[in-house]
Formats: C-alpha cells, structure tokens, sequence
C-alpha cells in the first residue's frame, strides 16, 4: 500500500480495532430514533456482506471499490467473510430488486451506493425488517440507514471551485462560465454544486448551468453544445465539471465547435483518460479521491455492524440525511490534482503506473509534465 493512502488507512483501521477490542460481547446500542444501534446479530468471521455499487460508466466503482473492499471483508474476517457484489448499471428499479435478492439471501450486512439516494429508501427499511444493517457508501441514501462513509463532498466542491479560479486569475469575469452539475438523484452532486457555488459565485460570470441526467458524458457533451450555442465559442472562458466521465464531453463538445484554445475545464475522481487529458493540458483538473481508505472503512463499519459491534471508533463524526438523524459516518478529505501532482499523487499511490498515463499518444506531453 503506498504512504499517502497507507497513513489514512492506518488510522482507520486502528479505529476499527479500538471498536472491535471495545464491543467484544457487548450488546446493541439503544438509537432513541437516531441511527445509532448495531442490529446485526453477534457473529463468527463467517459473514456475508452484501455490496451493491450504482453504475460501471464510472471506472472506480469495479476498478477500486469493489476490490478494496473485498479485500479488507477478507481480511477482518480471517478469510471467512464473503462479499456478494451487485451493479446496478444506473438502474434505481434494478438496485431496490438488488435489495430484495440480497435479503433472500440472508447476507448479513449490506454496503449500498445508491443510484437514487431517495428512491433506495424504502429498500433500507425493508432491509433493517430483516435484520441487516446497512451502509451507506459514497452516497448519503435515506432510510435507516446504520452507518455512512463518503469524502467531504461539499469540499469536493469548494476544491474544484478554487481551481477553476486559480486557472482563470484576472480573467475570472472576461467571459462566461458553464456549470455542468451531476445528476440531481445524487445527493453528493447537490453538495458539488454548493461546495463549487460558495467559491465561484461574485467571482465569475455563469452563463449556463445545468444538472446532468445520470452523469452521462454524452449529455453532458449535448449540453455543451447547447451552452456554446446560446452563449458563443469566444465568450467562454472556463467549465466547471463535477466529474472527468461529463468532462470528457465537454471537451469533445468545445473542440467539436473549435475553440481554441481550450478553456480550463475542471473534473473529479482522477479518471485515467482524465489524468491523461491533464498531462495533454486539455482539462485543468480533477479531484483526487483515495479510494483505499474509503473502501476500507465501509468494510470496518459493515464488519462490525454484522457482528453487532458498536462503530463509536470508527466513525468520527455524524451526519443527518433527510430520514435519519445522527448516523455515524467517516468522512475522507480530498486532493486538487493537476499536472503538477500527479507524480505525486495517483502515481505514487499506485492508482496507475506512469506507463498507464503516459501511452505513446501522450508520451511527448509527458516529458514535458516530468512524467517520462
């Protein structure tokens, strides 16, 4: 494990075994209507957990998530537990039969990214009657739920937005910007959104902004074009994007109309073809976001929560959804990625190797990045 991510790991994995050492025999937590109880039943190593990610646009999901935590379920559990994974290919209809399978089932704990924070929560509750705990991973869903880890989305935000002002300087209001938001049944983009507006806002100039059904790139390239359409190539002179995936769009969008050069246009989740984009100088930035730890602190609170354990050091802080109040939650800061970090940060994290960056397609712009 590399030193960035191994240090943040540490931590939490300290924490889950304060948690395990302080809850052994002990019995569940009385909630008093928050979300603070622990219902799984008191259990051996031999746990099934069930995991459910949102979508496979998005690379990390299958590419980091589901490995990581399949690999640290593994090793709480002595090599016992066993992960029983689920997409739902952006399909909330698919992901609440998801549920329905995984508590015929009888898994003992659920981890749920929600496709639709709002439409899963009648599932949660159907799951909580069966006696599974659930953690909300990534996505605050609603219902009651058990536990909830995530990054400090609305940081995710501010990040971005500073960014994008840093790459305009005194440009900032010589033109236009477009906001391009993610999908509106995503709780955490409505905290990209605020987190990006409490910086931007009486500092730049928003000509369009839209909220991108399902994060697609190829509506979010549509809205592109239309921005362009309606505002002009020349008058725009930066792109807040909440993800590298709609980025990607955009992109292709500004350079379909010929603009040039390209404003800075920003992203999230260190995508490769958006690392790649960085090094090309195409796309400005993205947010860095360790997986690892993420990962690694959904299996702790699933584990513990299957064993009937308290999560007290595991979870730091609480957060309210729009149902639940007070669930305990990690949350795990982020990175500013651009040119100048990636060295530094997916690289030596061992996201991807320079060899995944730099393709011969980009391999001039890698030397020039001091990548090569």
């Amino acid at each position: 494990m590399n030193t960035r991510i191994r240090r943040v790991a540490v931590v939490v994995a300290g924490a889950a075994m304060a948690a395990s050492l302080a809850a052994c025999g002990s019995a569940k937590e009385s909630g008093g209507g928050t979300s603070e109880s622990s219902p799984g039943a008191a259990k051996g190593d031999a746990i099934k957990v069930g995991l459910l990610l949102p979508e496979n646009q998005t690379a990390r999901y299958e590419k980091f998530d589901q490995p990581l935590i399949e690999k640290k379920v593994k090793e709480l559990t002595n090599g016992k537990g066993e992960v029983v994974y689920a997409n739902a290919k952006q399909d909330a209809t698919t992901q609440n039969s998801q549920v329905d399978t995984m508590i015929t089932n009888k898994v003992d704990v659920l981890i749920v990214d929600a496709v639709d924070s709002k439409a899963i929560a009648g599932s949660v509750k159907k799951a909580k009657d069966a006696g599974i705990p659930v953690v909300a991973y990534d996505r605050l869903a609603e219902g009651p739920i058990d536990a909830y880890t995530s990054f400090d989305n609305e940081e995710v935000g501010k990040v971005q937005g500073k960014a994008l002002l840093e790459a305009l300087g005194d440009k900032a209001k010589a033109g236009q910007i477009v906001m391009m938001n993610g999908s509106v049944t995503d709780p955490n983009a409505a905290l990209f959104k605020k987190g990006a507006h409490s910086e931007l806002d009486g500092k730049v100039n928003i000509g369009k902004e839209y909220d991108t059904k399902e994060w697609k790139p190829e509506n979010a390239n549509a809205n592109m074009e239309a921005a362009i359409s309606a505002l002009g190539k020349d008058k725009i002179v930066g792109v807040y994007s909440a993800n590298d995936g709609m980025a990607g769009g955009i992109i292709t969008a500004l350079k379909s109309a010929g603009v040039s050069p390209l404003p800075p246009v920003t992203g999230q989740d260190a995508e490769l073809a958006g690392v790649q984009r960085i090094v090309a100088g195409e796309q400005y930035m993205s947010v860095y976001k360790p997986y690892a730890p993420e990962a690694e602190a959904a299996a702790e609170m699933a584990v513990a929560l299957a064993k009937g354990e308290k999560l007290d050091a595991i979870a730091k802080s609480k957060v309210d959804s729009p149902t639940t109040q007070g669930v305990p939650s990690l949350l795990i800061p982020v990175v500013s990625l651009t040119k100048a970090n990636i060295k530094d940060t997916v690289v030596k994290d061992g996201v991807y190797t320079v060899d995944e960056i730099c393709t011969d397609k980009y391999a001039a712009a890698c030397a020039a990045a001091g990548l090569k």
